[in-house]
């Protein structure tokens, strides 16, 4: 079955970085276009980054453009989120994604990891 499991988060302090991971199973990997995803408390859900599954196209959200980048190893399964000059507001938990067509398109999401973004 589909698995999507993020690892990399963790406390760093304003102006740090992090890499977050996301070791993906069960489907064609290198056919799917991977997000990620954050949520921080009290609000919704917000897509920041998406790749394609060639990795030759990326988008962000406004709110981290030029601060991070998103890629992936098609060889690993892997889809990878390198955050930089992290700020409190980037305090959050990630969540991977991918949303497959298995008769309907369906969305698939990681467990999450946190991020928190304190001095």
């Amino acid at each position: 079955q589909v698995q999507l499991v993020e690892s990399g988060g963790g406390l760093v302090q304003p102006g740090g970085s992090l890499r977050l991971s996301c070791a993906a199973s069960g489907f064609i990997f290198r056919s799917a276009a991977m997000r990620w995803y954050r949520q921080a408390p009290g609000k919704e859900r917000e897509l920041v980054a998406v790749i394609t599954g060639d990795g030759g196209g990326t988008n962000y959200a406004d709110s981290v453009k030029g601060r991070c980048t998103i890629s992936r190893d098609n060889i690993k399964n892997t889809v990878y989120l390198q955050m930089n000059t992290l700020r409190p507001e980037d305090t959050a938990v990630y969540y991977c994604n991918t949303k497959l067509y298995v008769g309907r398109f369906v969305d698939y999401w990681g467990q999450g990891t946190q991020v928190t973004v304190s001095s």
